[in-house]
């Protein structure tokens, strides 16, 4: 067995499985007892960037982590011409199965970054199924391409040339350890493993890089139809950024953006960089169980 799958270092008491799916086989970890939560990664991460959130939450909760389709153990989408396979729509169907293998009809849901995505997606795709959405640094496909100036462009020009074909790989892969810069000490570990494996992993990065292509275009279009049939998150939603990184900076209000999706809606900044499940999980755990109590 692959020493990085049977290592279960910071989620003791979890149970490490995969499954297979209609479409996908998912790798995930899930431990504790309660109501069910869903946590997914952002990139390049995998599941086991909540090593440090997961546990709390399994004090009071029962806490599914996946590696999402595409990413870290998880089975890489066939390639489509419209990047369908690794669309935000799919990925949340993935959620629904998974958690239907468990015996889950009904779950919380929270993503960070690109699994902030998917996380929105499947409330908007399954109200009936998402009791509560909490959506970590991160606005909606569309209201960030629709706010698309300068400064977003330099920020996250990455968006655009992962929407590239064939270039972006080439350039990870000839030096992901300087692309992505994780180091051991900040990421503990065994989560350092796992992502390490990950972004060496070119048929991982692969698929990694299908998030983004699938987000300038199917994932745009499917957020535009929302819009336009003014569909509306139906759950609470929570809202959290972190301060040291540059959402307020590109959006200001971000609340506002996010009162436009969603009638029920909350929030705050973390003083915390961009991966906070790893680098302020105390607020974010906090943060995270006053919401799902609710």
């Amino acid at each position: 067995m692959d020493e990085s799958f049977a290592t279960n270092e910071g989620f003791e008491g979890f149970k490490l499985e995969k499954v297979k799916l209609d479409e996908a086989t998912i790798r995930f970890r899930y431990g504790g007892t309660g109501s069910p939560i869903v946590l997914l990664h952002g990139h390049p991460r995998t599941h086991t960037t909540w090593y440090k959130v997961a546990p709390r939450l399994a004090e009071k909760y029962t806490v599914i982590c996946p590696d999402l389709r595409g990413f870290g153990q998880s089975s890489i989408p066939k390639d489509t011409p419209d990047h369908k396979n690794s669309s935000k729509r799919e990925k949340a169907k993935d959620c629904i199965q998974l958690m239907k293998s468990l015996g889950f009809s009904k779950f919380a849901i929270a993503g960070h970054d690109r699994g902030a995505y998917t996380a929105f997606r499947t409330a908007m795709d399954h109200p009936d199924v998402i009791t509560h959405l909490a959506v970590l640094d991160g606005v909606p496909i569309l209201e960030a391409l629709k706010r698309c100036d300068e400064n977003f462009a330099k920020a996250w020009w990455h968006w655009f040339f992962f929407g590239q074909a064939d270039k972006p790989e080439r350039a990870i892969l000839a030096d992901p350890d300087s692309w992505y810069e994780g180091t051991r000490e900040k990421m503990g570990a065994m989560n350092y493993k796992d992502y390490y494996s990950a972004i060496h992993n070119p048929e991982t990065v692969h698929g990694m890089v299908e998030d983004y292509r699938a987000g300038l275009g199917i994932d745009r279009a499917h957020d535009d139809e929302d819009w336009r049939q003014g569909r509306k998150i139906q759950c609470p939603v929570l809202c959290l950024w972190s301060i040291y990184d540059d959402l307020e900076s590109l959006y200001g209000d971000v609340l506002s953006i996010w009162k436009n999706w969603a009638p029920n809606v909350r929030g705050y900044g973390i003083e915390s960089g961009h991966h906070m499940a790893e680098e302020a999980p105390d607020q974010l755990s906090k943060a995270l169980l006053q919401f799902f109590d609710t």
